[in-house]
């Protein structure tokens, strides 16, 4: 009886305000320390203003200047509701940090140091609680939220496999003259102006989630305010960054999509319930897909088990006993991508060396067999997974003839990766 799978975890929306300033050496940063508190995963870590998108925030769209919600729906590629996650953004850093982006009746970015500090407490008090009282305020002070400050910069899903998980959006914004940075006291407990490197650098000690930390050396990268602002506003698309959880030597981290083990563990671990690797140790099996297991030897070469009703199918043995242990079911062929095929070791098995456009029926799984770039080169393409084994290391340039559809190759060294058609 199969299991039943588990429900998937509720998504919720989130903005993030991150502060800018030009300081003494160049772009700084401004970083919020998180209370802390029990059974809060993110308990004390540096962070940047910002939370959950609320339902009361599309209510905030009348009082947006500079921007409409069509406008912020284009930049942020969503149907409707783009207004609601530049609200949320200017509403959460008031909360947290005592920053508001707001203008007056003129259009001048309001200056809060001129509200008397009581007042002005008050105002972020009533704000937390409610955003009701973001809107009376607007309305009494004649202000209007100065949204068109903010440019749209990153945009992250946290890991399938996670307690909780947010779809955010990160905006970068120049700190409003005439305000300083007041944290909540409850939220936020401390605040730091860091150069975004320093910020990101282990050497100084900050608890960083791993999208704190990308975004920060992304940061490191601008020389300015301006520098930032300008690029992030000229930036046609902004892609979602969805890392994925694996496990490795030095346990279970996020893998981010710019790294080599990224494709790999999508395919094996789709869900994030765990099977995902960010590492090949000697000897590793591994189940890639319920036709394929993979068998990694001591030089990190792999080898691949392929498998049907028929039985299954070797590709590329690499001698030493983890690979006859590691065997899911009775093998009858032995095939190489170079090379002769050799069967020792294997006595049920045959050695094959079917020619390009001959196919192996292993049963419900069929190997079609493709040349190589040698002539006594092959790659063996699943047909049933679109999955080549392509008998080159990851990253080699790979071909195949145009009626062949290809979806992921298994190089003989590194991980499997999905093939991005031209």
């Amino acid at each position: 009886m199969n299991a039943t799978p588990p429900k998937p975890r509720p998504i919720r929306t989130a903005a993030s305000l991150i502060l800018l300033r030009d300081g003494p050496g160049g772009l700084e940063v401004l970083m919020l320390r998180r209370a802390d508190k029990p059974d809060d995963q993110n308990s004390g870590a540096s962070v940047f203003p910002g939370g959950v998108v609320d339902a009361h925030d599309r209510e905030l769209h009348t009082r947006c200047a500079g921007l409409d919600d069509a406008a912020a729906s284009a930049r942020l590629a969503l149907p409707a509701g783009g207004l609601d996650y530049y609200a949320a953004a200017v509403r959460e850093c008031f909360e947290e940090a005592g920053v508001l982006f707001a203008s007056d009746a003129d259009g001048a970015l309001v200056a809060l140091e001129r509200v008397d500090p009581e007042r002005l407490a008050a105002m972020r008090a009533a704000v937390a609680d409610s955003t009701e009282a973001l809107l009376a305020l607007c309305d009494a002070q004649g202000w209007r939220l100065a949204v068109d400050q903010l440019a749209y910069f990153s945009h992250w899903l946290t890991p399938p496999g996670m307690p909780r998980r947010f779809d955010t959006r990160f905006f970068v914004a120049a700190m409003p003259p005439g305000q300083e940075v007041q944290v909540d006291g409850f939220e936020i407990v401390e605040h730091r102006w860091l150069p975004p490197a320093e910020a990101a650098s282990p050497a100084l000690g900050l608890k960083l989630m791993n999208v704190t930390r990308r975004v920060l050396l992304e940061l490191a990268g601008f020389a300015s305010v301006a520098d930032c602002l300008a690029q992030a506003r000229a930036r046609a698309r902004v892609r979602l960054n969805m890392p994925r959880l694996a496990d490795g030597p030095e346990g279970r981290r996020p893998v981010n999509v710019d790294e080599a083990p990224y494709d790999e563990v999508a395919l094996v671990d789709p869900d994030g319930q765990g099977g995902g690797r960010y590492a090949h140790e000697a000897g590793l099996s591994m189940r890639l897909s319920p036709r394929v297991w993979r068998v990694t030897g001591g030089d990190g070469t792999h080898s691949h088990f392929v498998g049907g009703d028929e039985g299954w199918a070797l590709i590329d043995p690499v001698p030493g006993e983890a690979l006859r242990a590691a065997a899911p079911g009775p093998v009858r062929w032995v095939l190489a991508t170079r090379g002769e095929a050799s069967a020792a070791g294997w006595p049920e098995a045959r050695a094959v060396a079917p020619k390009p456009g001959e196919s192996l029926d292993l049963g419900g799984a069929t190997l079609r067999v493709l040349g190589g770039d040698e002539a006594a080169a092959r790659r063996f393409l699943l047909v049933e997974e679109r999955l080549l084994f392509s008998g080159s290391a990851q990253g080699a340039t790979v071909a195949w003839p145009d009626d062949v559809a290809v979806e992921w190759i298994a190089p003989v060294r590194g991980f499997v990766v999905r093939h991005a058609p031209d």
